[in-house]
């Protein structure tokens, strides 16, 4: 066991859970193979990468981490207006996540928002914008780069 910290030069492995202020899980590691990952590589949200530094092998924590943090504000110009034809025979109830085509054939994840007599109003921001995001660690092991 080591106490080399997390910084900038370091691989870490950890476990982790991503909770909702409801305490639902929205996604973990606990009872799969820990995550391991280089600081700065992409692979975390930079402020759930930023809650980590200076901890080391063995510690644990809870961190709530703020939208501006996470996954961002949610951005009302991502809420569009689709003709609920557009549907065909789904049932429609708000919360639905639909995926759509974008332009490039890609998957476009929408959640229906309000549904009107010929529109359907879908969120087309990510599912997690807006909220404040628990997010556990255990940090299994910390390597200098």
């Amino acid at each position: 066991m080591t106490d080399i910290r997390i910084n900038h030069d370091t691989e870490v492995t950890l476990h982790f859970t991503l909770k909702l202020p409801n305490g639902d899980v929205v996604d973990t590691t606990t009872d799969k193979t820990p995550a391991t990952f280089k600081v700065g590589d992409g692979s975390l949200l930079p402020g759930f990468e930023q809650s980590l530094f200076g901890l080391k092998a063995g510690d644990q924590r809870s961190f709530a981490i703020e939208p501006e943090r996470g996954f961002g504000p949610g951005n009302p110009q991502n809420i569009q207006t689709v003709a609920r034809d557009q549907f065909n025979e789904m049932e429609l109830e708000p919360g639905l996540l639909v995926i759509f085509r974008d332009a490039a054939g890609g998957e476009l994840p929408g959640v229906v928002k309000t549904i009107h007599e010929t529109t359907v109003d879908v969120d087309f921001n990510h599912p997690l914008a807006g909220k404040v995001i628990t997010f556990d660690v255990e940090i299994i092991k910390v390597t200098a780069l």
